[in-house]
């Protein structure tokens, strides 16, 4: 401990610094720098949008339109300083979502507060544009966030940076200052003992993430390892559970919302079909459902009668013509809506396969069944990120990936692998 002379000044901080006290960095503006671009386009296409729809509306109160332009202008920045405090939350989409809601209502609270003129559907434009650019935002936010990494030294520190692509820093000096990371990185078997806990304890102090490198890898590939993978291992959230209670009632209403779109163009499909190869155009295959149950999946037939079964090949002769750019967009799995009607497919899970497929798996990985603990659907986390599988061993693969949906199952990942699944139907990757 240290004493002051008699004749000194009052207490200075610095003087604690220089007795071991860590100083905190700045990470404030060097977080909110990845968000900038969407910030500064939505508050500019705000401003822009709003004045359009005014100068429409042939209203010459400039006074007002400057208020409601500075007002919209410094939005996009208040929401991202918002967001900054929930940078630790994983929810990006729903968080951004709550947050960009909260701040459009309070602006414009006091906005009809200060009785000044406004126009609601100016604004509410204003706002889809802002929740759309602070979603953006903020998964740019979380990207950064995985660039200032930092890994504590143990026997394999160099194998799992190198799987983190190289981009994380190996400690090995218990003195050395990690005020430049968000994230430590720590193997709990190395370093959950008195040797490294005071080096543990500062990390905590000056506002680092301490993280088991392997859950980090984890969310990094998004995927499990198999081999580590139990069922006794996952613990969900609340908003967990309710949203797979609630995940039955928005498929439903995604089909209704869009039935007027897609029972035309089913009926459309169902003619062209019908009159280029005749017969049935829809076709019926059992495959494997929730808890391993079977039942009938629905897909336009886009191959020609008479054509033998088995996994579709790249250029594939048996396909009808042009039925090959429905498959590409996907259109051959119109059908089934009918299924999410049903009950028996949602719109985003694990994708079924067929018997044979299933039994094959589970030969080769036991935990193969554990991709039925949640309904199956159109689209998939291993859908958007393995592709199409074409044997045993690239199933085995994609369950790397359902396990991990089916751990993380939530309203963000779901959001994310439907942008994912259009990003992928509109470059074909996967398709045959």
């Amino acid at each position: 401990m240290f004493q002051r002379g008699p004749a000194e000044a009052s207490p200075d901080l610095e003087d604690i610094l220089q007795h071991g006290a860590s100083l905190r960095k700045r990470r404030l503006l060097r977080n909110l720098r990845p968000m900038l671009p969407e910030i500064l386009v939505a508050a500019l296409l705000q401003c822009c949008v709003y004045t359009a729809f005014i100068l429409n509306a042939s209203r010459s109160d400039w006074n007002n339109l400057a208020i409601v332009c500075a007002v919209l202008f410094s939005l996009p920045f208040i929401i991202g300083f918002a967001l900054l405090g929930f940078r630790r939350q994983r929810n990006t989409f729903s968080i951004a979502i709550f947050v960009t809601f909260v701040c459009f209502n309070v602006a414009v609270a006091v906005l009809s507060g200060l009785r000044v003129p406004v126009s609601y559907s100016a604004l509410l434009t204003a706002y889809l544009i802002a929740t759309i650019a602070m979603i953006i935002a903020n998964l740019r936010l979380h990207r950064s966030l995985e660039d200032h990494v930092a890994l504590l030294d143990f026997p394999k520190a160099r194998k799992v940076a190198a799987r983190l692509a190289g981009h994380v820093a190996v400690i090995t000096d218990k003195a050395a200052d990690i005020g430049a990371y968000d994230r430590l990185l720590i193997d709990t078997g190395t370093h959950h003992n008195p040797e490294w806990s005071a080096f543990m304890t500062k990390a905590y102090m000056v506002g680092v993430d301490v993280t088991p490198w392997f859950s980090f890898l984890e969310l990094r590939e998004g995927r499990v390892d198999i081999d580590a993978f139990d069922v006794s291992h996952l613990a969900y959230t609340p908003s967990q559970i309710y949203y797979s209670k609630a995940k039955r009632a928005l498929d439903l209403f995604a089909v209704i919302i869009t039935a007027p779109i897609t029972i035309p163009l089913g009926m459309a499909l169902w003619c062209y079909i019908r009159a280029l190869d005749g017969g049935p155009a829809i076709f019926v295959q059992v495959r494997r459902g929730y808890g391993g149950r079977p039942f009938n999946m629905l897909k336009f037939r886009t191959m020609y009668h008479g054509t033998q079964g088995g996994a579709t090949q790249a250029n594939d002769d048996r396909i009808i013509k042009g039925c090959r750019f429905l498959r590409r967009l996907r259109l051959d799995e119109l059908p089934q809506l009918i299924n999410i009607w049903r009950g028996e497919m949602s719109l985003v899970g694990p994708r079924p396969v067929a018997e044979y497929v299933a039994q094959a798996s589970e030969a080769e990985e036991a935990k193969y069944i554990h991709r039925t603990m949640v309904l199956p659907g159109i689209t998939g986390w291993a859908q958007v990120n393995s592709g199409y599988a074409g044997n045993t061993s690239e199933e085995i693969n994609k369950l790397s990936y359902d396990l991990y949906y089916i751990k993380h199952l939530s309203f963000d990942l779901d959001m994310l692998i439907m942008i994912s699944t259009i990003s992928t139907i509109l470059f074909g990757r996967g398709a045959r």
